[in-house]
């Protein structure tokens, strides 16, 4: 991509977890997204509506015909949940990750620039966004209960999907049980890129997934713990291998916080209230 960071019809934008990371140094000609503000509704929990990814999308200078190549920290986790907001609002084949992201990028050492370029805002207009790539709570409890034939596939560590931990050391957003949806499968989102960063060969992840039943004869559905890992499987699964998936964002912080839905709890931790 660095022959064509000048190329026109193209926006470079980061999307990274760990905030300053766009400060300390970018692509050059990349534009900054802050994931927690600038994707989500703030006060709500959802996804950006359609009037501020429209005012987003215009300061980036994105049209519809524009080609976006998203990229971030941590083997792109958050690029591909921005792909994945854009996706709702029709903005799909010509939204790209950037293989290997910022891990591969500064591995090679390859230009990195502080400032931030000024690109002519666009005229975007955002129609509501599609239901079609997101599952609900109703989605994935009909799957729980053999009411609906779906897969769901849980990319979080063996330890939080065993119900060993509720979730990774150090995360405030939290469920007060622990464990899976019953029925799901369990591929750690990582098991999905090489060391690099890089993404797996379309053969690779074809046998990975198909290992634990999952090889796109039936929709699958991505959880995670608040659907931003899983939409890193989201991407891999249904823009590479072209498999019908959708993602749930509500992810384990809604469901393992709902009364009377059913859960498996392998390990049998009790949360303790600390």
């Amino acid at each position: 991509m660095e022959k064509n960071l000048d190329a026109k019809g193209l926006r470079i934008v980061e999307v990274s977890v760990e905030p300053g990371q766009f400060e300390r140094g970018h692509i050059p000609g990349a534009q900054n997204v802050a994931w927690h503000t600038d994707l989500v509704e703030t006060v709500s929990r959802d996804i950006a509506g359609p009037d501020k990814f429209a005012a987003l999308v215009r300061r980036l200078g994105i049209d519809r015909d524009t080609t976006v190549v998203l990229y971030g920290d941590n083997n792109n986790w958050f690029a591909a949940w921005g792909a994945w907001v854009f996706a709702q609002y029709g903005l799909v084949d010509n939204v790209k990750l950037l293989d290997g992201g910022r891990k591969k990028w500064e591995a090679e050492k390859r230009p990195l620039d502080t400032r931030t370029a000024e690109v002519a805002a666009s005229r975007f207009e955002a129609s509501p966004a599609s239901p079609a790539l997101r599952a609900r709570l109703s989605d994935v409890l009909a799957v729980a209960r053999k009411e609906r034939d779906e897969q769901i596939l849980d990319i979080r560590s063996p330890d939080e999907f065993s119900g060993k931990v509720i979730a990774p050391a150090g995360v405030p957003e939290l469920a007060i049980r622990a464990g899976h949806i019953p029925g799901s499968v369990n591929v750690p989102w990582g098991k999905a890129v090489n060391p690099d960063g890089t993404i797996k060969s379309p053969a690779e992840l074809k046998a990975l997934y198909a290992a634990a039943g999952i090889d796109g004869t039936k929709p699958v559905i991505t959880s995670c713990r608040i659907g931003e890992r899983s939409s890193h499987s989201w991407f891999v699964l249904s823009r590479i291998l072209g498999y019908p998936v959708r993602n749930y964002d509500g992810s384990w912080t809604e469901y393992g916080n709902t009364v009377g839905v059913p859960v498996v709890n392998l390990a049998g931790t009790v949360w303790g209230g600390k």
